[in-house]
């Protein structure tokens, strides 16, 4: 059968329409929030300083969403099909906001993304978030060095680093996930107790770190 030139067109979409059908379907990565249990409320009084939260300064791999590995020393990979709800410094960083609302004795907090004046800012630099490996078995890593920094005057009154490390139940990602909430509540857990034993003044006082 002889086919004029007005078939071509159709016989290059039907052809391509084939090419399509067999290439893979893209998966889409599943999407994981990060696990938080709520902290106990103070029974201390409030104080009387406010506190702005804001985001850690982390390098490129782990200010990302993908939930990163590292399967052997200076070796880094990341969970696939698996990303976090936000970057790594963001879900660090809301994960404290709510833990000093927890906590309940700082009224006048906020984070970064308020733009707010306040006597006090927490911030520092997100070292390590991610899971590594010891033998056969996953373990969560977090190290973050906290600075709290008087506004007025730009003075750091106190450092700490915090590092915190969390047994993985087993290999799957779900189960490092729960590993990486657990890391993140104990870590929330230090940072705020150390916090609030610092002898920060109201306005800008001068507390001592």
């Amino acid at each position: 059968m002889r086919l004029s030139a007005r078939h071509l067109p159709l016989l290059t979409a039907i052809a391509l329409l084939s090419a399509c059908s067999i290439l893979p379907k893209v998966e889409s990565p599943d999407i994981y929030r990060l696990p938080a249990t709520p902290l106990a409320h103070a029974s201390a009084p409030p104080v009387g300083w406010s506190l702005r939260v804001d985001t850690p300064q982390a390098e490129h791999m782990i200010d990302s969403s993908r939930i990163t590995v590292l399967p052997q020393p200076d070796v880094i990979s990341v969970y696939k099909g698996a990303r976090w709800s936000d970057s790594a410094t963001t879900l660090l960083r809301n994960r404290l906001v709510d833990a000093f609302r927890d906590d309940g004795r700082i009224a006048a907090l906020s984070s970064d993304d308020d733009s707010l004046q306040a006597d006090y800012s927490l911030s520092g630099d997100l070292r390590a978030f991610q899971s590594e490996y010891q033998g056969t078995q996953p373990v969560v890593v977090i190290r973050f060095d906290a600075r709290l920094v008087q506004n007025t005057g730009l003075r750091i009154v106190a450092t700490h680093r915090f590092e915190i490390t969390q047994p993985v139940a087993g290999t799957a990602v779900p189960q490092v996930v729960t590993a990486f909430g657990q890391a993140t509540d104990a870590l929330a857990n230090q940072l705020v107790a150390w916090t609030m034993q610092q002898p920060l003044e109201p306005h800008g006082g001068h507390g001592n770190g």
